[in-house]
């Protein structure tokens, strides 16, 4: 029994050193106070959850009641030394090979919540993303090329999962780590199954962002829940979510060593001109669906800032949004037109900071190191460098493991009868209210009332999106009627996700195009032998036309003989009436 006393000290230990930017406050049916120790970091002002939204009435804290007769516990005790506990990584994933960008991109814009399409239009969700993953797919080959020939995101995050593994054991929290990725492999269900193969009973979620956004986060957390909801297992299993931590002090601090010493690196540092770059969300994400992704995203760089002020380091500093696709309005100002302002305005050293993402991938490689340092240097910028990804960074590993040490006394705080309760995976209210809240308020993406303007102006903007994705709804729709199309000669079946249904239809589509290319084949083939008897024809012509000739001309021929015999005729007779008879001499 010696043991389990020392494991839960260096546990309570743990907590009990830890800062936060914000008290969490403990839920027990009747009063709220702060912790003696911090547990999950909070956004300030924020209600419990850290997605920074206004909860429906039924997730706030009078009105959750526990099933049993113990309240949310401060001591690890309980929670850590019963049952086997595992921790779940959530990531984007990334394609492996030139051949898994098609199926992935796929996989990618066949999420609802990165093209949101409005109720009426949402059978469209699987064909629009056939058609934008096909039109897409060259262009992301090319930069996937460059990078190796494909993204090393799963073979980061496995790191991080076994540096984090790594970290909890050394702090005697026995804990196996999971990696689900949300568009390619290993994929959420297949973390999924491991889990239960290996009997985890308590479960820490942890999406790898930083910063909360319904189109990252949320997607992986949504996809969670279906999963949940349709499992025994998972029903029964205690878990809690960790939504965001961009807050965290261990993570800011790793993020501030890191710019420290790249700045370093300049010759001049006070003149380097600190960039923040954050990948873009659609900006009706925003305006109107609540996302809190800007919010936050906004109040990290500040707080990133405040601890290199508390360093000394004074540099001016930018925040932008990078990877915009479409037409649509994304969240301002965009990093490439950003560098170029820079470089107008006489600026000659940046420090690019990939502030969204914790791994390398392709829009640190290639987007951020190939194509804005070029734009960079183009425009005036002479010196460039980036920040890399936090990766195995051991301050930041250490801070995602007190994490996670924090978030277990919350390890099944929903403990309630209510079965759908049961399924919830944030601790104070489940995934699917917390997204509804922000459904709630988007009231499925009205359009915004706004006047028409002339010009290259915001509602410009909106209407020619709106008119892209009009057209491009008549074109699917021309696709489906007629079976025949851009799709049906080129897309390639994705690897994943693909229903029965959707199968025979594809099945059906490849035979027509098939058919059609069949029928095209033999109009060729009928079409080149015409072509020959045209050919042979014309020949037998030529040759009729040279006959013809030779003809006309013998005939002309012996016309001027004929003729000349004729006149040879005539002077003969002339001659012989003038001469004297001889006889009658």
């Amino acid at each position: 029994m010696a043991q389990p006393v020392i494991f839960c000290r260096e546990i309570s230990a743990s907590l009990a050193n830890c800062t936060s930017y914000s008290p969490f406050h403990q839920v027990d049916g009747q009063s709220s106070v702060p912790f003696a120790a911090s547990c999950l970091r909070v956004p300030k002002n924020c209600s419990l959850v850290a997605a920074r939204c206004s909860l429906k009435p039924s997730m706030m804290p009078s009105a959750l009641v526990t099933s049993r007769p113990q309240q949310v516990s401060t001591d690890p005790v309980n929670v850590v030394c019963d049952g086997k506990i595992g921790v779940l990584l959530l990531n984007l994933g990334g394609p492996e090979s030139l051949e898994d960008v098609q199926p992935f991109l796929f996989n990618l814009f066949a999420d609802p919540d990165i093209i949101r399409l409005p109720r009426l239009f949402r059978f469209l969700q699987r064909p629009l993303a056939q058609f934008i993953s096909v039109a897409r797919a060259p262009k992301s080959k090319e930069g996937y090329a460059s990078i190796g020939g494909g993204s090393p995101l799963r073979r980061i995050t496995e790191a991080q999962a076994e540096a984090l593994r790594k970290a909890l054991w050394e702090r005697n929290v026995p804990v196996k780590v999971y990696v689900g990725m949300r568009y390619w492999h290993p994929f959420t269900e297949e973390a999924i199954e491991l889990i239960k193969r290996d009997g985890i009973t308590k479960l820490v979620v942890l999406p790898l962002y930083p910063q909360f956004s319904i189109s990252t986060s949320g997607s992986s957390l949504r996809l969670l829940e279906s999963i949940f909801r349709e499992d025994e297992y998972l029903v029964n299993m205690q878990h809690t979510v960790i939504p965001s931590w961009y807050q965290r002090e261990g993570y800011i601090k790793a993020m501030a060593d890191l710019m420290e010493k790249e700045l370093k690196s300049f010759e001049r540092p006070e003149e380097v001109m600190i960039f923040f770059s954050a990948h873009g969300v659609p900006l009706a994400y925003v305006e109107e669906a609540g996302d809190p992704y800007k919010a936050e995203m906004e109040e990290c760089v500040d707080l990133i800032m405040e601890e290199l002020e508390k360093r000394r380091v004074h540099n001016a500093y930018t925040l932008a949004y990078q990877s915009r696709v479409g037409p649509v309005e994304w969240l301002k100002p965009y990093t490439d037109e950003t560098i170029i302002e820079l470089g107008k305005k006489g600026v000659k050293s940046i420090l690019a900071v990939p502030i969204s993402f914790v791994s390398e991938h392709i829009e640190t490689l290639e987007e951020i190191d190939v194509e804005y340092k070029e734009l960079a240097l183009e425009s005036g910028i002479q010196n460039w460098a980036r920040v890399p990804a936090l990766g195995v960074e051991p301050t930041f590993i250490s801070d995602l493991a007190d994490a996670v040490i924090e978030s277990l006394p919350y390890v099944g705080a929903m403990a309630v009868s209510n079965l759908e309760a049961r399924q919830s995976l944030v601790p104070l209210g489940s995934v699917e209210e917390l997204l509804a809240a922000y459904d709630s308020q988007r009231r499925e993406l009205p359009p915004p009332v706004t006047v028409w303007e002339w010009g290259w102006t915001k509602s410009a903007e909106t209407w020619n999106g709106r008119a892209a994705m009009l057209a491009v709804l008549v074109l699917l729709v021309l696709e489906v009627t007629t079976g025949e199309g851009f799709l049906h000669q080129w897309a390639k079946k994705p690897s994943f996700h693909s229903h029965k249904a959707s199968e025979q239809v594809c099945e059906i589509h490849s035979t027509k195009s098939k058919s059609m290319v069949t029928n095209l084949l033999e109009e060729m083939a009928t079409a080149n032998k015409e072509q020959e008897k045209m050919k042979k024809e014309i020949v037998s012509l030529k040759e009729e036309n040279r006959r013809l000739k030779d003809e006309m001309k013998k005939e002309q021929e012996g016309s001027v003989a004929r003729f000349e015999r004729l006149l040879g005729l005539i002077h003969g007779g002339s001659s012989s009436s003038k001469e004297p008879c001889p006889q009658s001499t």
